[in-house]
């Protein structure tokens, strides 16, 4: 894959998980656009992680800021990572902009403040409503929802695997090969309804943290 040709917008890019996806695809040599509803503040954390990329080595990083909107239609591929709060506002401002575009939902819909119990919505999950939501035009893939921001934020390899819903085949194998890219391994995992066990399983790996004092995974094995 070349990683260069293939700008990807990271809608909700400041937060702690856009941040982590952020670093880890433009240490991979993707172009990065970095989304929030603050424009300001999209370009500060984009200066941010091109400083972090040469005191780290890495080289000179493409990265950039915007606002979500402006991100949504500079990108071949867009990554929402925004709070479940802010799910339907958010994909209600970049409905134009991914029409005919692969959208990875990587929201959950954690209700605080009891995130370790699950409460899936009345449309069964972040990603059935954010394929609702878009219409048929756009690609919707949900993933990344039992990945820890802390493991994508560190430089260790990320210990642990990633389901991969969506009613396209061919849009799941295109996030699959992404997350390749990265080092992560995603498996197809079946239409987009199947999102909710994925985003179920993120409330009981917080449990877990808790319990446990780690950022915990999920492996698949046998395969």
């Amino acid at each position: 894959m070349e990683t260069s040709a293939i700008t990807v917008g990271i809608i909700g890019g400041t937060g702690d998980l856009g941040a982590g996806l952020a670093r880890r695809l433009a240490r991979a040599g993707f172009k990065v656009i970095i989304g929030s509803r603050n424009e300001n503040g999209a370009q500060g954390a984009a200066e941010a992680l091109k400083n972090l990329g040469e005191t780290s080595g890495w080289g000179a990083l493409q990265v950039s800021g915007a606002n979500n909107p402006e991100a949504a239609i500079a990108a071949d591929l867009v990554f929402v990572t925004v709070p479940f709060s802010a799910h339907g506002a958010t994909l209600d401002s970049i409905h134009e902009a991914v029409q005919g575009k692969v959208v990875v939902d990587v929201t959950v819909p954690l209700v605080p403040p009891k995130v370790a119990r699950v409460q899936l919505p009345e449309g069964g999950s972040a990603g059935q409503l954010a394929q609702a939501a878009l219409g048929d035009n756009v690609r919707v893939v949900s993933a990344m929802q039992n990945v820890a921001a802390a493991h994508l934020n560190s430089d260790d390899m990320i210990d642990c695997d990633v389901l991969v819903t969506g009613n396209n085949k061919e849009a799941r194998q295109q996030v699959i090969d992404i997350l390749q890219v990265i080092e992560v391994r995603g498996f197809h995992a079946g239409m987009i309804n199947n999102a909710a066990a994925a985003e179920a399983l993120t409330s009981i790996l917080i449990n877990i943290n808790k319990q446990y004092k780690t950022h915990a995974g999920i492996r698949i094995t046998g395969v």
